[in-house]
């Protein structure tokens, strides 16, 4: 292919200007993740997650509201598709020319670029400040920690919490009269129903929005990156695991189910729409290393990917989307803080979810949308007291969709508490 000339790249990058500072003119969500960026650090600053989480206009924030000089390029423009490694330094020359002089560049979806790494690493040298954001774990992670040897921050951006999606609908979330409660309870609603893609808050076709963010993810994140042969398998598989979430991957079944040759290759696939943070996996918790790494379950990123797809089956399963929302908001909170999330199933129950630090277990989490039957009930506590027995976690929480309380069983205390409330408070 013929190689972009300097005068189109400038056509191009200067687009791109304009794109980026009409940001300037809207009114956006602070995110806690904007204190993660150090733009003092000698290290490339690296928000990553799913597509159309809100990772550039993080970037544009930290960038702007500190009042540095900085470039931008958007590698994800179809335009820069084909841009090899080699014109990366035409890139910087068109960018000086736009905007002058500069010590910081921002870079979006650099991935898309093969060898990119060698550039970054090339600007750090040279003590330019690099803020990038990409969204595919493996090209990122792997290639940062592969090439770059240390000299990057990783910072993992999610799709609106709630918290965050109420600062965008102007919901009052400190204040405790009814009225404020109330408009808590319908925004909640709302947010389990639509999920947290930020510019779902503005687009009324959500279905559309949604079967164009899932075919970017599998064609051109996944199938053009790795070359998937078996395309109409592999998107039949992310479909199934999207309507089954959350599910426990047993990729023998998988590769039964949809014909493929080995374990090996469903194995893959669903790495890959982990990689490309369609999907969160989460291990069973375990003293075996083994049982960790082999029975893992899987969440969609987020619960607009469970039924506001295209041929979607998730249907209205709350409980699904109720727990789904509170995994999302856990992982959040421990990648911050450095604890994991695992689930516990036992022959004889399960609970859904324990969070530990290292090997000792500090809180078991159960949660189910509705306790008022007393089966239900008894079920989500004896998760609860199970998951003490085998980690000896005394904190223990029962999160529902509107229940509240504590109950004392067999010695123990558990807290009932409604997710919405619960989840501005770990925010």
């Amino acid at each position: 292919m013929t190689m972009l000339d300097k005068r189109k790249l400038e056509f191009i990058l200067s687009e791109q200007q304009d794109e980026l500072e009409e940001l300037g003119n809207e009114v956006l969500c602070h995110r806690a993740e904007e204190a993660l960026i150090d733009l003092q650090s000698p290290q490339a600053q690296v928000v990553i997650g799913v597509r159309r989480s809100g990772k550039s206009t993080l970037c544009y924030q930290a960038l702007h509201n500190a009042g540095v000089k900085f470039a931008y390029t958007d590698f994800d423009d179809e335009r820069l598709y084909d841009l090899k490694i080699e014109q990366l330094n035409d890139v910087l020359e068109v960018l000086y020319k736009i905007y002058g002089d500069f010590n910081y560049l921002f870079f979006d979806e650099i991935q898309n670029v093969e060898g990119w790494y060698l550039f970054v690493n090339r600007m750090l040298r040279k003590k330019m400040h690099v803020v990038i954001t990409g969204s595919n774990a493996k090209l990122l992670s792997g290639e940062l920690a592969t090439h770059l040897s240390g000299r990057n921050k990783e910072i993992p951006l999610f799709p609106f919490s709630f918290r965050e999606f109420c600062t965008q609908k102007q919901v009052e979330t400190e204040r405790k009269t009814t009225k404020a409660e109330g408009l808590r309870r319908a925004a909640f609603d709302e947010y389990m129903k639509q999920g947290g893609f930020p510019e779902l808050m503005t687009i009324e076709d959500s279905k559309a929005y949604i079967k164009d963010l899932v075919n970017n993810i599998l064609q051109r994140d996944i199938e053009q990156r790795y070359n998937i042969k078996h395309k109409a398998a592999f998107e039949q598989l992310a479909q199934h695991l999207l309507n089954n979430a959350p599910t426990t991957v047993v990729t023998r079944e998988l590769a039964k189910t949809f014909s493929f040759k080995s374990e090996h290759t469903a194995k893959n696939y669903v790495n890959y729409l982990k990689q490309a943070y369609m999907l969160l996996g989460i291990q069973k918790y375990s003293t075996k290393s083994k049982e960790r790494v082999t029975q893992e379950k899987v969440y969609a990123i987020d619960v607009a990917m469970m039924n506001q797809r295209e041929n979607a089956f998730a249907g209205e399963n709350l409980g699904h989307r109720l727990e789904t929302i509170v995994l999302i908001h856990l992982i959040r909170k421990c990648k911050m803080e450095g604890l994991d999330v695992y689930y516990l199933n036992e022959r004889f129950g399960e609970c859904d979810f324990v969070v530990c630090n290292g090997r000792v277990a500090r809180q078991a989490i159960q949660v189910s949308y509705d306790i008022s039957a007393e089966k239900t009930r008894k079920r989500e506590i004896a998760g609860l007291l199970l998951a003490a027995e085998h980690t000896g976690c005394k904190d223990l929480l029962l999160l529902t969709d509107h229940d509240s309380g504590t109950v004392e069983v067999e010695g123990k205390t558990i807290k009932i508490q409604p997710v919405y409330e619960w989840s501005l408070e770990i925010d």
